[in-house]
């Protein structure tokens, strides 16, 4: 046998030694797999290093291969582009043209397991992952968005995990403190409640770019004998299996638990961009891609196949944060704040240079090589020679799932009581409802000056929720960005399909009600354990969703990642399919916001519902159960995004917000606290349904838009066949009233419900 350096005994050991040798090297590996190892290297002759090993169970890991959600991901994403779309699925992140000259860049990705351990750092490094993504496309980051989820448990103390209490401050610690010190805006996002998520809150960080057409980068050497450079932040021991912590249940205990987190730093990360975009601008970068999840290992493998060459790397180069580290922690540690670049030779010194202006260290740590191989050096010795095919190669499973059935329709059917205040007041107050505010004011959204639409709207200190946030992106035009982003799991906790479909049919009214045209989507999808049936199912019933839906809306899926494991004690968290959309503006002058503005103006409903409660915050409110979700006409929804907008481009609307959360009451209410303006509402017409499901149902495709009256015969015209009921209009006053059928239910001051609704989160944050 040929004799390597750190030799690790694996081709004669049985099933039982393999798995404990899974184990005891962190690799997370079953015993399909390391038996598909031990096979390997008895065909190689020799025994493989603790490098060769340690670099398999990075790239075999679910969180680098999705060796569980692959064969789906292909089945129902393949070809869901656009003539506008540049790359899709390709690199790093998505690219869409934006006009002649510029391009956006965009991507969301999740830090769950990292934040469930150790929040702040966990939700900081997610945010800085995120960065590095657009970056490494070339692009300048313009906007950050996260989309949270977090348990109900906010009065409990358990003594073996950490409080709720604590990991929502944390998390929002670290988005903001990262956000703000590398000046970058936080402009959008989410967050929900659910007692799903206790014990295992989901981090999902996006990021938006924007790059000249003719500086997008790709994440692949230009070439054989090109040099590659490690540039930014030092290599360290944080973040050793992170990707391997990832791809499994969390256990209590877990040794791997502590170093799996990576340690941010946002003060290399500013330096680290201005040097890498002007590097990019001067044409002096072949290829370039980031060190995220599975770190060197996945990087530089990635980036060598990529552009059909081999690798030579000198691990005994690479500037480290500590001594004595070991050669397999160097190749698969996720340190942050770290590029690897593949240069030119002719190109090194002038690159070097220009990072030495930023005070950002560089290290040459090898070059590209002919051949398919994947060759490490370490003090003089071979430590690694393997295929980068057979590295990148990974299993694909096809794990048995079952979706979910479409039985007899069941519709909840609770007893009306006629204490309409109390409920309203109690929806929306909830923490799904509820504002805001404790936590987008501490992010800076203002920061680099071109927020338009910020996340809240009207009189200071009188602001009231944006649908969705517009950013002028390029400095010699008036065109902007569209942003929006979220789950509702209350909806696909009890029907995936459905659900995600409702999902993405806010997303698509939020941008519409911004002004924009949804132009693409990313998804970030976090789901529970794939190897039980039920929730891959969920898995496979959400792609179809994504599938079905930007299919009829001609939207393309351009970029996105998967989740799985999210389990805290045998539990799996409700099916998660965070969407982020981007919507283009042409003149940021024609935005749109959500408050009414005028008294005398029409109250408008647009779109139509069947009123089903189930899926709702009034459902869990009164604690009845929900047993579907309203199917979404996306049919309907196509009219709407098309015909909605050339009202808003024709100035017919002067106000709009979607119907979500809370129901038909709270997107009135929250529509009159900006202004503090009033407002008479007749719910007789809109459906036939009982009061209370006019009030808070949540499904459909409905938007309440403020008209003027002069207006009301054009807006109906153009909007043809969608249906469109005036429910009333807006008051010079402070004072909400709703009827029903000729009954009023209630005349109330609106500062009643909007003291309740601001004050939402100040128990828990």
């Amino acid at each position: 046998m040929v004799k390597m350096k750190n030799t690790i005994l694996i081709t004669d050991l049985n099933n039982e030694s393999l798995l404990e040798l899974s184990h005891s090297m962190g690799l997370s590996l079953n015993i399909e797999e390391m038996i598909r190892l031990r096979n390997y290297f008895r065909y190689l002759g020799r025994e493989p290093t603790d490098v060769e090993l340690q670099a398999m169970g990075q790239a075999w890991s679910e969180h680098c291969c999705y060796k569980s959600s692959k064969l789906y991901l292909k089945r129902y994403f393949e070809n869901l582009k656009t003539e506008n779309t540049i790359l899709q699925m390709e690199d790093d992140a998505g690219v869409m043209g934006l006009d002649q000259d510029y391009a956006y860049v965009l991507k969301m990705e999740t830090h769950n397991h990292p934040s469930a351990v150790e929040p702040y750092g966990g939700a900081a490094t997610g945010v800085g992952g995120i960065l590095r993504d657009i970056l490494c496309m070339g692009a300048q980051p313009v906007a950050v968005l996260d989309s949270l989820y977090f348990g109900t448990d906010f009065e409990d103390k358990p003594e073996d995990r950490l409080t709720t209490r604590f990991v929502i401050e944390n998390v929002v610690g670290g988005i903001r403190d990262y956000g703000n010190r590398v000046g970058i805006p936080t402009v959008s996002g989410s967050v929900n409640f659910h007692e799903g998520f206790t014990g295992s809150p989901l981090v999902n960080a996006g990021c938006l770019g924007i790059a000249r057409r003719d500086e997008i980068c790709r994440s692949r050497v230009g070439g054989i004998d090109e040099i590659l450079i490690l540039a930014g932040g030092r290599t360290g021991r944080d973040g050793i299996h992170g990707v391997n912590f990832a791809s499994r249940v969390q256990e209590s205990g877990d040794k791997d638990r502590n170093r799996a987190v990576q340690l941010g730093n946002p003060i290399i990360k500013e330096p680290l961009i201005h040097a890498v975009l002007e590097a990019n601008s001067k044409k002096l970068i072949s290829g370039m891609k980031d060190l995220g999840g599975g770190g060197l290992s996945s990087s530089a493998g990635e980036m060598c196949l990529a552009g059909n060459c081999g690798g030579e790397i000198h691990l005994d180069r690479i500037i480290t944060k500590e001594k004595g580290m070991k050669p397999w922690e160097i190749w698969i540690s996720e340190s942050q704040e770290r590029m690897l670049l593949s240069v030119k030779k002719e190109n090194l010194k002038e690159i070097q240079d220009i990072f030495n202006s930023w005070d950002v260290e560089t290290s040459v740590i090898g070059n590209s090589v002919s051949g398919k191989n994947m060759k490490l050096i370490y003090e003089d010795e071979i430590v690694m020679d393997l295929p980068l095919q057979f590295l990148t190669s990974g299993p694909i499973y096809a794990r048995p799932f079952k979706t979910r059935k479409e039985g007899v329709k069941i519709y909840p059917f609770p007893v009306e009581k006629e204490d309409y205040l109390e409920r309203i007041k109690e929806v929306i107050s909830s923490p799904n409802v509820c504002a805001r505010f404790n936590i987008v004011r501490q992010y800076d959204h203002t920061v680099r000056g071109n927020t338009i639409v910020k996340p809240f709207t009207g009189t200071p200190n009188s602001e009231t929720h944006s649908d969705g946030n517009v950013i002028k992106v390029i400095d010699e035009g008036r065109k902007g960005l569209v942003l929006t982003a979220g789950c509702n799991v209350n909806a696909t906790v009890v029907d995936a399909y459905n659900g995600t479909i409702n999902t993405l049919s806010e997303a698509v009214r939020n941008i519409i009600c911004s002004g924009g045209k949804p132009d693409s989507v990313v998804d970030s999808l976090s789901f529970g354990n794939p190897e039980n049936p039920a929730v891959l199912g969920q898995f496979v019933d959400s792609l179809k969703a994504i599938s079905d839906f930007c299919k009829e809306m001609h939207l393309p899926v351009v970029a996105g990642n998967v989740s799985f494991y999210n389990n805290y004690r045998g539990t799996d968290i409700p099916p998660s399919p965070n969407i982020m959309m981007v919507g283009i503006i042409d003149d940021v002058k024609d935005c749109i916001t959500t408050e009414f503005k005028t008294p005398g103006n029409l109250i408008v409903l647009i779109g139509s519902s069947n009123y089903d409660l189930s899926g709702s915050v009034y459902m869990k409110s009164i604690g009845y159960p929900s047993h579907g979700f309203e199917k979404t006409n996306v049919q309907e929804l196509r009219l709407i995004k098309e015909n909605v907008q050339k009202c808003i481009s024709n100035k017919l609307i002067v106000s709009a917000h979607d119907v979500s959360s809370g129901g038909l009451i709270s997107t009135i209410l929250e529509m009159c606290f900006g202004y503090e303006l009033g407002a008479s509402i007749d719910l007789s017409y809109i459906s036939n349904s009982r009061t209370y499901n006019k009030l808070f149902a949540e499904g459909g495709n409905r938007i309440v838009a403020e008209v003027s009256p002069d207006n009301i015969q054009k807006l109906t015209k153009m909007l043809g066949d969608i249906r469109v009921e005036i429910m009333g209009k807006v008051l010079d006053s402070r004072t909400i009233d709703v009827s029903d059928s000729g009954r009023l239910l209630f005349n109330e001051d609106i500062l009643s419900f909007k003291t309740l609704w601001e004050k939402g989160l100040d128990n828990i944050i």
